[in-house]
Order: C-alpha cells, then structure tokens, then sequence
C-alpha cells in the first residue's frame, strides 16, 4: 500500500494530496482490520464488524470443502461402490501414499505399524527400506493414529476419514487466502472475493477431488498459512510479543509445509529467492531477512531430523543458498553504502559471490554426503531449457507430460471468464511500477540508509511501499513464472493469484490512482467505491456462476474400470500373499494398496536406484530379447509381470513420447511408425517384448507362462529355471 509521507529533516509542511491520501488509508484501512483487538480496539462495532468477518472467512472455507467433497462423491458414486473400486480410485501414486495409511491401520499396534514402515520389505522386492525417510508420509502416520485413538471408528469407516480430513484442509486454504487478502487491504470483502475466486475457478487453482492422496493437497494449505503468517509479520507497528507469535506461527506453518511435501526444498529455494531480492532492494530490515532465512532453514532441518537425517534435504540447494547469502550478508557491511550506480555494482558483486558460494557449499555437501537423489530433477531442468540430453530416460519422461509443459494459454482464457484475471494484471503491473520506482529511491540515497533507520527514524518518501504488499508481489511474480514454465506448478500460483487480485480490487492504489485521475478523490468517493465495486462483482459473479454450479453439483456419474477391478480381484485371490509384481510404476501403487503384493518398483522417483530399477523393468515394452528381459525379472525377484495394453499400443502421447520411444531411444534403437530417427540409432534385432509375448512362441513360453488376461491387462508369471531343449540348444546363465 502506498502513503505519500514528509521527507525526514524536511521544515516545510507535507504536500496537501500526501496528507489526504495518508489520511484516507489511514481511515480506511482500520475500518475492519483482523488486527484491531491486537492494537487494542474492543469497541462494539470493531468486535461485530471483526466477527463478521472471520465468520465469512469460516463460512467460505466449509463452502469449498463441502463443494469438493460433492464432486467427489457424484463424480464417483464413492459411498456406493465396493471397496476395491474405491481403492482404485486412488490413482497413481496416490493409491501408493493411502496404502501406508492402511497399513498402519492393519498393523496390531501403533509400535508395530511403526517398525513395518521403518523396516518396509514389501514397496521394493529384495530391499528393505525405512519409509518414513524416502518419503512424506507422516500426515498419513498422523491420521492412522488419530483415527485409532478417537471414538469414530463406529460410524465412520477409514477411507472416509482420510478423505474428509484432505477436504478440510481445503477450507484452510481458502481461509489462509481470506487473511492474505484482508490484511493487505484492511477489508474482510478482499477475503470474500479471494474466496469467491478460489471456489469458482477449482480446474486452476486445485485438483483436490480427484487426486486426493497428492502431496501437494496436503502441503498448498500450509504454504498459504505461511504467506499469511509473512504478510502478518511484515506489517508495521507489531509489538515484540506479536512479532514473536509471528515467527513462531511461520515456523509451524513451514514445518508442515515441508514435512508434507517432497518438493518442498525448491518451493523454499524460490521464497528465499524473494527474501533475497527484498533485502537487495532494502524493503526489509536485517532482522527480518535473517528470522525469514532461519524460519526456512529451521523447519527444513526439522524435517531432516524427524525423517532420519534425510540426505536430499541436507544437499538441498536452498539450505546452501541460505547459508551462502547469511555469510556474505554479514561479511560485506558497505553493501549500502554509496550512490545508484555504485549500490548496483556492489549488489552485482554480492550476488555473484553468493551464487558462487552456493553452488561451492551444495557440490561439497553433495559429495559429502555421496547424494543423487534429486539428479533427475537437475536433468529434467536442463533438458527442458536445452541444456542437456534429450535421450536421458528420467528428464524425458517428465519432458513428455503435458503437466510438466508450458502452461497453456486456454488457462488464462478461464481466469478472465471468472474476471479474475484482468484485475490481477491491473494490480501486479501497477504495483511492479510502484515497486520499481521505490528500489530506485532506495539504493539512490546517498548514505545509503537501512530499512531499519527508515523504519525506526520515521524517514519519509514521496512514495513509501509496504513490505508486506512488497513480499506478496514478488511472491505472485516468482510463482507466475513457475506456473508459465511448468504447469504443475500453476496450483501454487492461482491460489495467491486470487488474493492479490482481491487486494487490488479492495485496496487503495487503484482507486487512488484512477480517482486522482479523474480529480475526485473524496475520502466518501474512495470509500464507497471500494466497497460498491467488490460487492457488485461478488453479485455478478453469483448472478453468472450459481446456476452453472447447480448443474455441475447435480450431474451423476459412476466409477467403471471392470478389468482393473478383475485384475485386482485375481491378484488377491490367486496369488501368494508374499509374490512379487512387476509392471508401471501407476498400476504396482493400485496393486499395492489393493492387494498388498510385493512391488519392484513404484511412482515416488526420488531415489536414484529406483529409478535405474524402473528403467530396467520398463524393457518389458522395449526390443530386447526375452532371455534378457527373464534376466532382469528374476534379478529383482519378480514373480509377475504384469503388461499393459494400454502402454504397448500407446497413442495418447505423439511420436517420440511414447513410452516405448523412450526405451527404444534410451537404447539406441529406432522408434516405431513414420518419422525421422537420429542417424545413430540402429534397428532392434528383436521384436518388442509386450507384442512377441503374446504370440507364445517356444523362445517366450519356456520362460514365462499367461496366467491370466482381459481387454486390458495380461499378467505372466516368471518361472523359477529356464528349460533346456537339448544339448545344442542350451541357455545362457542369469545375468543381472
């Protein structure tokens, strides 16, 4: 928010439209602000107009939760359909995350379900790995034991509680988002229509209803407390209890978020990128910059301790990102001092040592710690600027899916239907100005004073940012960028997109700017504007939106997957309980939560020895011949092999993208159907294993036996001992 404040030292009086606009923010802004009882306003209309608020804010977030959770219920039918078809439901790995929850509700004990986790010998055949450290599935540990402690085990079964209590974080997204908005605009209406924003556009802003076992479902909420809990903390004219509460909050909310999330490390590593550019631009005092840094560092290491010293948080590049500009900050004390272009060298200087101080710290505790568990995210960021393989195997397959693309344009043809879109452009273009000409007044002084003799000595400009609205701005401008390059990541983005363009809409620069265009501003004029224009857009919105999700709300579906359920089914019945499946990553997760066979392998990539694992059994839709492939399943003790037709005959991706393209690529082979090859890729000598399998022939059937089959599926079970025809025919030992 913008004030036009007397210069400090200055005689003369403040320019008569500084004082007005100061005035009416001033006024405006403490109407029915969520920190009034905290500057001790316990008047009757603070504590009626404050409660309303906070009742709006509880009222929008049970609205969304209990929207998500019909669109579950009429997309699937889920109270209706048998158990196993619920489990299915949980597609991909959220199936793999959900079973972990229902293990531990088989388990005898809390103890017991513990130590299976810790020493879990059933997600990796021939290995025997502690769960709680490669992945995040405490929240599911939390919930097991929450839901054995409590008395609701009569009346509501396990599935549903795990499935309400993601829905319920929704209403803590949506709430996290109220607050945002109403504390940079100091209007409980922002909240409202931040809110309003959220519901309406759910294909962009979540996927919550039909991923529900996702990390990210479990971990966005938390995120947004904390930005909540920053923009709080940020804000002017905190006492030292408040301030303390603040951080204390930012802790918890960072805890949560990280312990939720294995991606976590690179969302941090962008929000210290931000603090990092906000103390560049001296919006923030040096104990902000380093309690925001040691929040970060802190929850991480938290993490890391509670997941038994987890190597890839240690090597993380955020915490030596961290540590690199703590270092430097304190060592180079004349960083502000000195005129414009003299400031912007030194801070030209400082980054490139803390850059390279970075990359130092990470290559050492990388090598320290003999870590490469996060190569494939590297490589899959090389490969998608061009800065690498294209024929790495891991960068390709996330290369190929449309959720790690550029986001499409379609996207922003949604947000403008809402009217969302063109107030945030609106909002971040005029506070990209605002912020722009204020880093100038900045580093132009000539004593180079610090956010703390500013803050404390009550120094004026003609134009003051706060830094709050400040972090909030980069933080929409950093994630934007994430969102463009990476659509995955546009959940992180659409969400705080709706709170700052609420800000726009019920705060103070557009309206002041466009008034004192037009030369009306009136303190009544600004004020009822800023309320009329929000609530006219809530009623359009209602007026074009409400019908559409009746009708939404009342379309009734079914789920129907007849050969998984089949497939599943026989799994259960007629295998041992302790044989070992392999298949794709997507359906060993169902298997294991729907049967509780032993896997080779499964969809949570960030461990290096698993992927090189996948890759192996994914030559089961590659060229090779079948010895080689028998070779590869008896090595990781596979007693199934499961194909998909689905994935041999796969049309869904273009040439290239195939999954077998990337197998034929990765092995040097040319690909199948019209198109070009690199010249240095050569035919396959033998047919594709997933087709030649089928037909049976001598070379296949002395290995492997069909033990069962549908439309979809075809399932073979890899004997114990190759056959041996006669003496001029004999085979080849088994090779790893």
């Amino acid at each position: 928010m913008t004030a036009l404040r007397q210069r400090k030292g200055s005689k003369g009086k403040e320019p008569p439209l500084a004082a007005e606009l100061q005035s009416q923010q001033s006024n405006c802004c403490a109407d029915h602000h969520p920190e009034r009882f905290l500057h001790g306003d316990w008047s009757w209309g603070a504590i009626i107009w404050t409660s309303v608020g906070w009742s709006v804010s509880v009222g929008l977030g049970l609205l969304c939760c209990i929207y998500m959770a019909t669109l579950h219920e009429n997309d699937l039918w889920f109270s209706n359909i048998k158990e196993v078809e619920r489990e299915i439901s949980f597609r991909t790995e959220c199936g793999l995350y959900y079973s972990y929850f229902k293990q531990m509700l088989q388990a005898p004990s809390i103890q017991e379900g513990l130590s299976e986790l810790i020493h879990d010998n059933l997600t990796e055949s021939k290995r025997t790995i502690n769960l709680l450290q490669r992945m995040n599935i405490y929240q599911e540990v939390f919930l097991s034991v929450l839901y054995r402690s409590l008395p609701v085990q009569s009346y509501l079964e396990p599935v549903y509680f795990y499935i309400y209590t993601v829905f319920s974080l929704q209403a803590v997204y949506v709430i996290a988002l109220y607050l945002t908005a109403w504390l940079l605009s100091g209007s409980w209406l922002a909240g409202t229509l931040a809110g309003v924003w959220y519901i309406l556009n759910r294909v962009d802003t979540t996927r919550v209803e039909f991923t529900i076992s996702l990390r990210e479902n479990w971990s966005l909420p938390f995120l947004a407390l904390q930005v909540a809990t920053i923009t709080c903390y940020l804000r002017p004219q905190l006492s030292t209890l408040q301030q303390k509460v603040m951080v204390w909050l930012m802790y918890v909310t960072t805890f949560c978020f990280c312990l939720t999330w294995q991606f976590n490390q690179f969302i941090l590593l962008v929000q210290a990128l931000i603090i990092y550019t906000l103390d560049c631009a001296d919006f923030l005092t040096k104990t902000q910059v380093t309690t925001l840094y040691l929040v970060q560092a802190s929850g991480l290491l938290s993490v890391c301790l509670l997941q038994f010293c987890n190597t890839m948080i240690l090597g993380s590049l955020v915490l030596s990102f961290i540590v690199a500009a703590l270092i430097v900050r304190h060592c180079q004390s004349g960083l502000r001092t000195g005129g414009l272009l003299l400031r912007l060298g030194k801070l030209f200087l400082h980054s490139v040592i803390v850059v390279l101080l970075t990359c130092t710290i990470n290559y050492l505790a990388k090598k320290a710690l003999q870590l490469k568990s996060d190569e494939h995210i590297f490589k899959f960021i090389q490969s998608k600027f061009g800065l690498g393989s294209t024929r790495d195997f891991d960068a390709s397959l996330y290369l190929c899916e449309e959720a790690f693309g550029l986001l499409p344009l379609d996207t922003l043809e949604r947000l403008g239907g809402t009217l969302l879109l063109y107030p945030y452009i609106l909002t971040v273009l005029l506070l990209s100005g605002m912020f722009a000409v204020v880093t100038l007044q900045n580093l132009s002084r000539p004593k180079g004073g610090s956010a703390e003799e500013r803050k404390g000595g009550g120094e004026g400009r003609a134009v003051a940012f706060r830094p709050d609205v400040a972090y909030n701005l980069l933080h929409t401008l950093f994630y934007g960028l994430l969102a463009f390059s990476t659509m995955r990541m546009k959940y992180i983005w659409t969400g705080h997109m709706c709170a700052v363009a609420a800000y726009g809409v019920c705060g103070m620069e557009l309206w002041t700017l466009l008034l004192n265009a037009l030369r009306c501003n009136t303190k009544v004029l600004l004020r009822l504007v800023r309320y009329a224009v929000p609530v006219a857009m809530i009623a359009c919105l209602y007026y074009k939106f409400w019908p559409k999700l009746m009708e939404e709300l009342s379309e009734l579906r079914e789920f129907y997957d007849p050969d998984t359920v089949e497939l599943m089914t026989w799994i259960s019945t007629k295998t041992p309980k302790r044989a070992v499946f392999a298949g794709s990553m997507q359906l060993l997760a169902g298997i294991k939560l729907c049967t509780g066979r032993v896997l080779t392998n499964h969809p949570h990539y960030e461990d290096k020895d698993l992927r090189e694992r996948t890759r192996q059994v994914y030559q089961v839709y590659s060229r090779r011949a079948p010895e080689e492939v028998y070779d590869i399943l008896k090595t990781i003790g596979a007693d199934y092999v499961v194909l998909e037709n689905s994935i041999c005959y796969e049309r869904r991706h273009r040439r290239g993208c195939r999954l077998r393209d990337l197998l034929d690529l990765a092995n040097g082979h040319i690909m199948d159907g019209e198109g070009d090859n690199d010249p240095d890729l050569v035919p396959a000598s033998h047919p594709r294993f997933c087709e030649a399998i089928k037909a049976e022939a001598a070379a296949y059937s002395s290995l492997f036996t069909r033990t069962f089959q549908n439309k979809t599926f075809h399932v073979y079970r890899v004997k114990k001992k190759r056959k041996k025809s006669n003496k001029n025919s004999s085979e080849a030992t088994v090779t790893q």
